[in-house]
């Protein structure tokens, strides 16, 4: 029997919709028009000239400013959702309802408990959702994940993340909803650093038990979230993880993460290419799941085989769970001034 992506012999390419034309919207729909097996249907935006100059740029048939209209209105195989994290859940049950599956960028929405109530859904309606976590496809972390997954470098002992990136006030004033905790629900912790805090996670394979945060506003503040966060979590296997996210730094550095294991280091950074090195071991070699030059591109092919092929995508929304529950335990921290627990129930 053919599928819905099938007839007569060739495989129907896969309908996307995209949802919120702004710059990281910019960077997929440029992929997906490089990828032979994605047609970009449709693309829904509020603000009308924004939307009628993306799809001119992209070549994007029909446009809505109503992602209900969209939904209701043209035959989506799936949908890609960059907008505002407080909206993330809403389209989410819409696109479920439907019977949709979705692309949505991280975080999966902007609580746990919202991604709780996504994910439940999801499953008793059988419709596939995605947390484009991308670094999981990225050349160098997917080695370093392997490798530990591997037992390559022992039992971990601990592991350091840095993310010191450098944003002035126009990024909060050319996207307003960034500095409200009502629309982000958090600030670089749960925008930026929670790309490597899935990836570390992934990597260790077990969700932290306590975690000890700090935040801070330091540079920008005359808004409500934070530009710095730093934190240790406690895993169970007792290992320690720091992680340290900032908008702050006067010159941006690149992305670090440091694994440190009773045999050997790993040790990545994605400049001036991304890339892992090891220290006293030489791990086994492993391919990526999906080919191309960029992260996001071999995210973004790997959604479309997940959804036509069924092939295994590395970062279903149920994965992605314990990311939010540790950010949410960290801000905890960052109130009380206490060790938190990590609230894992239903999120394993």
């Amino acid at each position: 029997m053919l599928s819905r992506y099938q007839g007569a012999g060739v495989r129907r390419k896969l309908q996307l919709g995209i949802v919120g034309c702004g710059d990281i919207a910019g960077y997929l729909a440029l992929l997906a028009r490089l990828n032979p097996g994605i047609a970009l249907a449709a693309c829904c935006d509020i603000a009308e000239d924004r939307l009628q100059r993306f799809a001119k740029r992209f070549r994007i048939p029909y446009t809505f400013q109503s992602y209900e209209a969209m939904l209701n209105e043209q035959a989506l195989d799936a949908v890609y959702l960059a907008v505002p994290h407080h909206l993330h859940a809403a389209m989410l049950h819409q696109a479920i309802d439907r019977q949709i599956p979705a692309l949505v960028e991280k975080p999966i929405t902007r609580t746990l408990a919202e991604a709780r109530d996504v994910v439940s859904r999801a499953h008793e309606r059988g419709v596939k959702i995605a947390v484009n976590y991308q670094y999981r496809y990225d050349s160098g972390c997917f080695v370093l994940a392997r490798a530990v997954q591997q037992g390559a470098l022992g039992r971990i002992y601990h592991a350091r993340i840095n993310l010191a990136w450098r944003r002035e006030m126009d990024y909060f004033q050319q996207a307003s909803w960034h500095a409200s905790l009502q629309t982000s629900g958090g600030g670089t912790l749960i925008t930026q650093g929670s790309h490597l805090l899935d990836l570390i996670l992934w990597a260790l394979g077990e969700p932290p038990r306590y975690a000890y945060g700090s935040t801070a506003r330091l540079k920008f503040s005359q808004v409500e979230v934070e530009d710095l966060a730093q934190a240790v979590l406690e895993m169970p296997s007792g290992a320690l993880v720091q992680i340290s996210s900032a908008l702050l730094s006067p010159r941006e550095r690149p992305l670090q993460i440091e694994i440190y294991g009773e045999r050997g280091i790993g040790l990545y950074s994605d400049r001036p290419w991304p890339r892992t090195r090891f220290l006293g071991i030489r791990p086994p070699r492993v391919r990526l799941p999906v080919g191309g030059v960029h992260a996001l591109q071999r995210s973004l092919e790997a959604f479309r085989r997940w959804i036509q092929e069924d092939a295994p995508y590395l970062t279903p929304a149920e994965q992605t769970l314990n990311v939010l529950a540790t950010i949410e335990a960290i801000y905890r921290s960052a109130r009380t001034g206490r060790k938190e627990l990590v609230e894992l129930e239903n999120c394993e």
